[in-house]
């Protein structure tokens, strides 16, 4: 698989545990919030009073519908709104209390892939592979270690665009070298570029680019 396509798989699986686990949360708070006002409401009718006491929290909590909630929601004093009763729980409650798994699904998911582009990382670069392809013994091989079939000409082209540090000849370079004797070769190099750009492109992620008619380079797709 493409590198960019792995990073893309990578970002989608990141991305939607981390919205599966938000949406659940948001839903959990709105449950928590309609509980606990409820609550508060039937404790400060039973009362008759807004004074918060020991008595006001305990039937507070008895009127919780939610089990998780009891002894972890507590009553707060707001002052914006004329010191009245507020009820309140932390987010570590909400997010326990929400179902996660889901999300943890998707996580695990994420570190999987994240594991195994690792190793595709580690393994190309242990077989020298570029673009899913590699040189070995005097062959081109794909990433799988199968021999891709090239013609002589076609074999010493790619091993001179392979050996380059930039991957990119001139025309005039690779003329000299394949066609030394012959005057004009630039219709031999495009005949011969466009018969291997189709081998290359089916067995790896490479592809050859020509750059403004002067020069050839192997690039990845």
């Amino acid at each position: 698989m493409k590198q960019r396509y792995a990073v893309v798989v990578l970002f989608v699986l990141i991305t939607a545990s981390s919205m599966v686990s938000l949406t659940s949360y948001r839903a959990t708070e709105q449950l928590v919030t309609d509980d606990m006002n409820q609550a508060l409401a039937k404790a400060l009718a039973e009362q008759q009073s807004d004074v918060i006491s020991a008595d006001t929290i305990q039937v507070f909590n008895s009127h919780l519908q939610i089990e998780g909630l009891r002894g972890y929601a507590i009553l707060a004093v707001d002052t914006k709104k004329g010191f009245c009763p507020r009820p309140q729980v932390s987010t570590a409650t909400i997010l326990s209390l929400s179902d996660q798994r889901p999300s943890m699904i998707l996580w695990s998911m994420a570190m999987l892939w994240g594991l195994f582009c690792l190793y595709q990382h580690r393994r190309n670069v242990t077989l020298g592979l570029y673009g899913g392809l590699a040189l070995q013994n005097g062959h081109f091989v794909d990433a799988r270690g199968n021999k891709v079939k090239l013609t002589p000409m076609q074999q010493q082209l790619m091993e001179m665009l392979w050996q380059s540090p930039t991957h990119q000849l001139s025309k005039t370079e690779i003329c000299n070298t394949l066609w030394p004797k012959k005057p004009d070769a630039n219709e031999t190099l495009y005949t011969l570029i466009r018969r291997l750009k189709p081998i290359i492109e089916q067995h790896s992620d490479l592809k050859i680019e020509a750059d403004r008619g002067k020069s050839y380079g192997l690039t990845i797709k």
